[in-house]
């Protein structure tokens, strides 16, 4: 059964850059990476979709063209049981880690993003696979400064990377790229036990 990788992000030109659409580009970058075929719109999911193999591994990257708290309908066209879910992989932005961390974490709850949410109402489970991407800024000693509030945490999420986060963004898709390579090909304990420590 091969992998559902699904990156999570707002569809529309007024939201290409932003923090909101980290799973998304890491997504993206990923199926470059692998020379993946060329994204096709699916209209039933409405989602961009490209196939790609890794070693034997075969692979589907999903881009709900959704906005993001109904990300679900999309992902429940290729996700149809619960055994299923276990080969699914969800790349999201997530406040609780600052910017060029992340995690890789399986039958979690969704740490109140929409997304997560949104899917795991539609598939009714949490077991899943969750890749969790920093974006917020570092306060050292492993804390993180984080907006408060509904409307500054809307005005953080939906906002661009500044130029300066841009490379810390690009070193940490890089090695998101190189996690999901592992995930696919050797499984995700192998992942989680390769890169969670990073």
């Amino acid at each position: 059964m091969s992998y559902i990788i699904v990156g999570l992000g707002n569809p529309g030109d007024e939201y290409e850059g932003t923090r909101h659409n980290t799973g998304r580009v890491i997504a993206e970058a990923f199926a470059k990476a692998q020379k993946c075929d060329e994204f096709v719109f699916d209209k039933k999911a409405n989602a961009q979709v490209a196939e790609g193999k890794l070693k034997r591994e075969k692979f589907t990257i999903v881009l709900p063209d959704t906005f993001m708290n109904k990300s679900g309908n999309a992902v429940l066209r290729f996700v149809k049981s619960k055994k299923a879910a276990e080969q699914l992989v969800v790349i999201h932005d997530d406040l609780d880690l600052p910017l060029g961390r992340f995690k890789i974490s399986f039958n979690r709850g969704s740490g109140g993003h929409r997304g997560v949410e949104s899917i795991t109402r539609a598939i009714k489970t949490e077991a899943f696979v969750r890749v969790r991407v920093g974006i917020s800024k570092d306060a050292g000693k492993g804390k993180v400064k984080k907006p408060s509030g509904e409307d500054a945490v809307g005005d953080f999420i939906l906002g661009k990377y500044k130029p300066a986060e841009v490379s810390e963004f690009k070193k940490v898709s890089k090695k998101i790229c190189e996690a999901l390579a592992v995930l696919v090909a050797e499984g995700r304990e192998k992942a989680m036990g390769d890169f969670n420590g990073l």
